[in-house]
Order: C-alpha cells, then structure tokens, then sequence
C-alpha cells in the first residue's frame, strides 16, 4: 500500500497552482496537525453571495521585494494557538498542492510566518494517506536553482515595504505587547521591541536621539506604539515626548498619557467636556474629613489613591467610621486620595469600552468575585461580552477625545442616575477583551497607525 504513496523530505518545494504560487519551499511536518501559509494584508471579502479572503504572500524566505496577491474560497476561521504559545484567529482555505506528478487538494491556515523557516507548513492531516516521510532526506522531488527562481517570480510584483513601527514597553512577554508585535507582523510592517528601560536620550536642538542599550541610534523609526506601566510613567513619557521631537508618530502622545496618570486631573477635564462621573471630593487637610464624607453622599463610599491603578488603592468603606479611619491613616502618610460615592446598584459590574481613533472596537462587561466590589480583571474579575448602549458609547468616545487619546480603554459604570465614566486607561490591556470578544484589537491599533500614514 506504501508503494501509492508519495515519499517526502522533511523540506520539499511545491506550488499552488489556483493561488498562483510558482514554487514554495515547505517545512514537512508530521508533528504540526495543520498546515500554514505565509500571508499578510490578510482580508476577508464577499463575491457572489460567498465568502472569501484575500491575502498577499512573500513567497521567498527572507525576500520582502517579491509579492503575490492571492484570493481563495474562505473555509472556516478557527482559533489556533501558535508557537509563541497564545491563541491566534486564522483564516481557512482550500486549495490544490502541486508537487509536481502528486496533486491533491488540502486545507491551510493563513498567518505571518516571517519568524519562522518556511513560508509553508505541511501538516499531517494533509499528508494522512498519501505521504511517507523521511526525515533524514531533504529535496526528494527536486530542488530548483536560484536561475529558476529568478525565471520564475521575474514579473512578480514588487512588495511595498511596511512601517518601522517601535513598541516602547517593559515586558516582551506580557500578552498586550506580544499580541501587538504579531498584528503588526502579520500586516506586514517591521515591528521592534524597544525597553523602556534600556533606553536613553540625547537632548539637542538640532538633531535629538534615542540611543539603545549598547550604544544603537534608533533612528527611521515611523511609528511608536507607547505601553507605558504606571510605575515609569515619568521616564516613558520623556521618551514618548522625544520621539516626538525626531517626528515620529506616537500612537498616545507623552502629554496624553502623562493628563491620564493624574486622576484628579484628568476626572477635572472630563468634567469640563461634559462627561458625568460619580460625586468625588479631594480635600489636602484630615480636618476637613467629615465634610468631605457629607459631599459624596455619605457612607459607603469609596476611597482611591490617586497613585493607584488596576484596583490597587482603593478601598471601600462601608460606615461613617470606617471611612474616617481610611481616609484619616492615608492623610497621615500623606498620600493624595478621591473621596468617591459608592453605586451600589452597579453590583460590582463595569464596563470597559475599547476606544481607538475615536471608535469603540469593543466592549466587555466586567464583573468582581463574589465579596468584592472590584472588577479589574488582574484581581480576579470575569469578562463577558455586552451590548452596550449608544450613550455608553458615546461617553467612551468623549471621555478618550476629552483626553486627547487615540486608544484608550475607559471605564463606565451603569447608575440609577444614568452611565458615569469612572476612569480613561492610556495603556489598556488586551487579553481580557481580546479573549472575550475574540476581536482582533492589536490589529486595530496596527490599522489606527496606518491610517495616519494612508497606508494600505
């Protein structure tokens, strides 16, 4: 029975035939069950009433001049987890493989492989009775010289060559900047990891720089994507502001994030642009206490450090006492805290509306464990997805506008007295709505870039 079957390498060339793809070197891989296709600019369409996807491929490993526009028949989209470990939504198609005097028809993802070895991963459920493979041999069927690829992808269009887009954060391995270097990879642009810390700068009228650990200039950079932790703000949005200085665009400009970071400032100029938030009162002195419990409502009510973030700092007091006694021991560390009223009827639910350009691409509604009133998803709290309502829309897109940010994740809570916002995030994170929505929104910040270069 062994004699019908066709005996590969573990590499092997092929082509594709209806998608217009000459030769390929593929990866064979018993070990992966599916198989994958090198693809970028990857879009979904409509033709005669059926769905379809259109993507570009590089079809030469290392070669970024050579582009072939291909379209197939959509298939399926599925979620698969890929090899850095996190899940990823592809694309399906179906299409012939050509190899040669063998042809068969085969299902493949879509995704950027430019990581990996091979524009093409042959997978077992291809390859199940039909292929024997011989993992020692390499190039059973033929291997083409350099002239036949050159003859081959000679009227090949010449690819356009993506943005040099900087991602300035702390943590490579965190899910939002992991997720944000693959959407830009996958659109084709040449993405960077740039440390906040390893960073520092030249000041200089005429000709500013960055420099990065180990003397490197980074220059010609297009974009810069800043995800900067509460923690450095200062120092990341001085780098923020420098980038500005050698003209690059800055998804979140330093002024924006640094307005965003003080949340007496910042509810002030929400305020002022009309944006409804739950009563607050911010007094300097312990001896104004009891006024101060009196302006909120009363108890319960809550207390925030004006420092804190992702629910660290504040506190929830549910008696008159109780909230004397917290407010009183902060004071006496001299520490800067909101006096909040508490909505009870929000039974420990918000809602985080993600804003980018000016458009909310997604919403959840999260919601505290039981015993306690804190909805951040880092402490524990659960994400669903909500409709939410033209007016909650509306606030999140006023509240990011109020504070001049092109993304933003802000944060509304549902009152008896109508939607209030709570806060506006400079640096929201993206595996809760992500995994809840299963939207792409690395890829919508990736597209908010393009938009301000008019690139397509």
């Amino acid at each position: 029975m062994s004699t019908n079957k066709v005996i590969l390498g573990s590499e092997e060339w092929c082509s594709f035939p209806e998608l217009g793809i000459p030769l390929i070197k593929a990866r064979v891989d018993s070990g992966a069950k599916t198989s994958a296709l090198h693809a970028v600019n990857i879009a979904p369409f409509v033709r005669d009433g059926e769905s379809w996807v259109k993507f570009d491929i590089n079809p030469i490993q290392n070669n970024l001049k050579t582009i072939i526009h291909c379209e197939a028949l959509l298939v399926d989209k599925r979620i698969v987890k890929s090899s850095s470990g996190f899940r990823e939504q592809r694309y399906v198609i179906r299409t012939t493989l050509d190899f040669g005097e063998h042809k068969w028809s085969i299902e493949m993802t879509l995704t950027n492989r430019d990581s990996m070895g091979f524009r093409m991963l042959l997978g077992r459920e291809a390859m199940s009775g039909r292929v024997l493979v011989d993992p020692e041999q390499k190039y059973l069927l033929g291997q083409p010289s350099s002239e036949k690829l050159k003859e081959l992808y000679h009227n090949s269009e010449r690819a356009k060559t993506g943005l040099k887009i900087g991602l300035l954060a702390s943590n490579p391995e965190l899910y939002s900047n992991k997720r944000i270097i693959e959407a830009g990879e996958q659109r084709g642009h040449e993405m960077h990891f740039l440390n906040i810390k390893e960073c520092y700068m030249k000041l200089d009228a005429t000709k500013p720089e960055i420099h990065y650990r180990g003397g490197k200039i980074l220059s010609d950079f297009d974009a810069v994507i800043p995800r900067i932790r509460p923690s450095i703000t200062f120092y990341g949005c001085a780098l923020t502001r420098q980038f500005e200085a050698m003209k690059v665009f800055c998804l979140n400009s330093a002024s924006a994030i640094t307005q965003s970071r003080d949340k007496l400032y910042s509810l002030q100029l929400l305020l002022n642009h009309g944006v409804d938030i739950p009563t607050t009162g911010f007094a300097n002195s312990p001896l104004d206490t009891d006024d101060l419990i009196k302006m909120v409502g009363g108890s319960p009510l809550i207390v925030k450090l004006l420092e804190g973030t992702q629910g660290k700092g504040v506190v929830l007091a549910e008696t008159k006492k109780a909230a004397e006694s917290v407010i009183n021991a902060f004071k006496s560390l001299n520490a800067n805290i909101l006096v909040q009223e508490f909505i009870k009827e929000a039974n420990g639910k918000d809602i985080r509306c993600f804003v980018i350009d000016g458009k909310v691409v997604a919403a959840i509604q999260r919601e505290a464990l039981p015993g306690e009133f804190r909805a951040n998803i880092h402490l524990g709290g659960t994400a669903s997805i909500i409709k939410v309502t033209s007016e909650e829309k509306r606030i999140a897109i006023k509240a990011a506008k109020a504070m001049n940010l092109k993304v933003a994740g802000v944060d509304i809570i549902r009152s008896s007295k109508g939607p209030l916002l709570l806060e506006v995030n400079s640096s929201p994170g993206l595996e809760g709505i992500e995994g809840a929505t299963n939207k792409d929104i690395a890829g919508e910040m990736i597209k908010a870039i393009e938009k301000n270069f008019k690139w397509k």
